[in-house]
């Protein structure tokens, strides 16, 4: 595989990060996650960090070097995910289940498999289009789908923020896969909460990425999406692929994974309670709280992985 790939979760105005995002990579597979604790949830960024790290182990012991069943993979890994917060809730006796949205990307054999659960989303760019766009498990979304609001309008309506669908609900959430999808030379996936797409247009976010390569595009529009968000933003959290059939001349942003042995991986999973690049954690937890959360969070996490 050749590719090249950036991420980032800022805090924004938020007192703290419920974002998480991870990417790993085998020498045949790559696996993407994004996940957005819901705000006035307790603990949504708890719920987060077991859905994008339960995820990321469940890849590191599978992909070797790449997976059976990407869908598969995708559906069970999420279900389990979903289970693990609702132990970690009843382990701690918590009156509300944390929870979270998520979307994640399998690519291997040139093919794009992936799934989401909520608003986080998957757009596909080729060409300055986007292709294809994951549909939001929303309220809003909802009301476009019926014809009693423009796409246009979502970003802005007073409901914009109730989702229906997602990780920790009382309810199994309904997970939304994808078709594979085959990827072409210079096709970019981002993957990203809403607090990045809901303050830029998908029009606004293809230009950049038409200007720019997405270690540059990224940034600048993560720094608009806070501008035009102001006070009232969310945290905001990306993750951006370009594909590549072959290396381009600038090699040094560019991954190659021909070389690299069958039962390697690499990963940029953070832990809970660290710093993620270009992020801050709110400080809001002492040093004693996050080594207990931590804990939790891996008990709940082994419960459901095998």
């Amino acid at each position: 595989m050749k590719f090249s790939i950036y991420q980032e979760s800022r805090q924004g105005p938020r007192k703290a990060n419920q974002d998480r995002v991870a990417y790993c990579y085998s020498r045949d597979a790559l696996c993407m996650i994004v996940a957005d604790g819901m705000g006035g949830h307790l603990h949504g960024e708890v719920a987060a960090q077991i859905a994008t790290q339960f995820i990321a182990e469940a890849f590191q012991r599978q992909a070797k070097p790449q997976l059976e069943d990407p869908f598969r993979f995708l559906f069970d890994t999420i279900m389990n995910a979903h289970l693990a917060i609702i132990d970690y809730a009843n382990e701690r006796g918590l009156l509300e289940t944390p929870r979270t949205t998520v979307v994640c990307c399998i690519v291997q054999d040139g093919l794009a498999y992936w799934a989401h659960v909520g608003d986080s989303r998957l757009y596909l760019i080729r060409d300055g289009r986007i292709v294809v766009q994951t549909k939001d498990h929303s309220r809003v979304q909802m009301l476009v789908d019926s014809g009693r609001i423009r796409e246009e309008a979502v970003a802005h309506h007073p409901e914009r923020n109730k989702i229906f669908n997602c990780l920790g609900q009382m309810a199994p959430p309904k997970i939304d896969l994808s078709r594979p999808t085959a990827l072409r030379h210079g096709d970019t996936l981002l993957l990203c909460t809403d607090g990045l797409w809901s303050p830029l247009s998908g029009r606004l976010i293809c230009e950049a990425l038409l200007r720019e390569d997405i270690m540059s595009a990224v940034p600048n529009l993560l720094d608009l999406a806070e501008s035009r968000a102001g006070p009232d933003g969310d945290n905001l959290s990306v993750i951006a692929m370009t594909w590549a059939e072959e290396l381009l001349e600038d090699g040094d942003q560019w991954i190659s994974t021909v070389e690299m042995d069958p039962n390697a991986y690499k990963t940029t999973v953070v832990q809970f309670g660290r710093t993620s690049q270009g992020g801050q954690e709110g400080g809001y937890l002492s040093d004693e709280e996050i080594e207990r959360a931590i804990a939790e969070i891996r008990n709940a996490i082994k419960k459901h992985s095998s």
